[in-house]
C-alpha cells in the first residue's frame, strides 16, 4: 500500500501496533543507517496518526500531508544562514523552540500533533537541552520523532527519554530480492550490494546513478598509478573535477580494504600499509569538506599509494 521495501514495512507495521495499542510515548528515536527509509516511514506514521475522525476527514488530512501544508505536521531540518546564500550545518536552539511552542499549541484539527526532526543527530548542545525540556513535559496527543542515522551523537539524556524504532541491514537474500524488484540484473545487483556492504539502498542508488560504473573506474585508475601509467598529479586533479571526489575516495577506501583482507597472514607488511592507507584515505574525504585545498590532499594521498604498491628486494626485508 505504501510502496515500502519489506525493512520499512516491518518497521512501520511494528510501530503501528504499538500505537494502535496505546504503548507509544511522546518521544521516538528513529535510528538506523542513512537511506533505509526511515524518513519515508515516519511520514507514513504521521499520516495515520492524523487521519482520525471521519472518511472525509481523513482524506482532507491526506490532501493536506501530501501538499505539505498540513497545520499539525511539522518538518524540522536544516534552515538558511544568516545570509541566506546556504544552509546550515546545526539544528539550532531557536528551532527547537519553535517545536515547544508548536506542541503546546491545540492541533489544529483537535486530532494531534507531529514533529519530525531529520536529522536529529545534527542538533547543537544549546537545542539539546532545549530539547530536552520538551521531551521532559509531554502532552496528549503530542508526538515528537527524531531520525537519526547517528544516535550516538545525541546526548544520552534525550535517548533515554525516547522509544526506539531502529531499522537495521536487511538479511542478503531479502536485499537482493529487492534490487532485482527495482529492475537491476542480478550479477549488477550483487556487486553493487557487496560493494555496499550489505545496504540495498546505497546499492540501488549507486546503480541508478553510475556508482557502480565510478567505482570499477577507480579500481582501474589505481592499477594504472601503480604500474606507473598514470602519476598521483593526474589522477588527483581528475578524481577532483567533478562533485564525485568524495565517493571516489569512499570507493578507493573500501578497495584498499578488499585488498588487505586479501594479504591477509600471506603478506603482513603489504597488509599494514593497506590498512594505514585506508585510514588515510577516509581523512582525505574528510578534509574535502573543509577549506584544505582537495587537490593537494588526494595527491598526498596518491603519492602514499605508490608506496604500499612498492616491492622491496627480498635481501632488504
Amino acid at each position: 500500500m505504501n510502496g515500502f521495501a519489506p525493512w520499512q514495512q516491518r518497521a512501520y507495521d511494528q510501530t503501528l501496533a504499538a500505537l494502535d495499542a496505546g504503548r507509544l510515548g511522546h518521544g521516538m528515536l528513529i535510528c538506523g543507517p542513512a537511506g533505509l527509509g526511515k524518513r519515508e516511514v515516519a511520514i507514513a506514521l504521521a499520516t495515520h496518526v492524523l487521519s482520525g475522525g471521519t472518511p472525509a476527514q481523513a482524506e482532507r488530512t491526506r490532501q493536506l500531508l501530501a501538499a505539505g501544508t498540513h497545520p499539525d505536521l511539522q518538518l524540522i531540518s536544516f534552515i538558511p544562514n544568516k545570509s541566506g546564500d546556504k544552509l546550515r550545518t546545526e539544528i539550532v536552539i531557536e528551532q527547537v523552540r519553535e517545536i515547544s511552542e508548536k506542541l503546546a499549541l491545540t492541533p489544529q484539527y483537535g486530532i494531534a500533533q507531529v514533529v519530525i526532526v531529520d536529522p536529529a543527530d545534527a542538533i547543537n548542545r544549546s537545542a539539546c537541552n532545549a530539547l530536552l525540556k520538551t521531551l521532559e513535559e509531554p502532552q496528549p496527543g503530542r508526538y515528537l520523532w527524531l531520525i537519526s542515522s547517528d544516535p550516538a551523537r545525541l546526548p544520552q539524556t534525550i535517548r533515554s527519554r525516547c522509544q526506539k524504532l531502529e531499522f537495521k541491514l536487511p538479511p542478503a537474500a531479502e536485499a537482493l530480492a529487492w534490487l532485482q524488484q527495482q529492475g537491476h540484473s542480478d550479477a549488477d545487483a550483487r556487486e553493487a550490494l557487496d560493494a555496499a556492504r550489505g545496504h540495498p539502498g546505497l546499492a540501488d542508488q549507486w546503480l541508478r546513478e553510475d556508482g557502480l560504473d565510478l567505482r570499477r573506474q577507480v579500481g582501474r585508475d589505481l592499477e594504472q598509478l601503480a604500474v606507473g601509467r598514470s602519476t598521483a598529479v593526474e589522477l588527483a586533479q581528475k578524481w577532483c573535477g567533478d562533485e564525485d571526489a568524495a565517493l571516489r575516495l569512499r570507493f578507493a577506501a573500501d578497495l584498499a580494504l578488499a585488498q588487505a583482507s586479501s594479504a591477509g597472514l600471506t603478506d603482513p607488511e603489504r597488509l599494514n600499509k593497506l590498512a594505514a592507507w585506508f585510514d588515510a584515505a577516509n581523512r582525505t574525504r574528510d578534509l574535502l569538506r573543509t577549506t584544505v585545498r582537495g587537490d593537494l590532499a588526494v595527491v598526498e594521498l596518491l603519492m602514499a599509494w605508490n608506496k604500499v604498491n612498492e616491492r622491496q628486494p627480498r635481501g632488504n626485508r
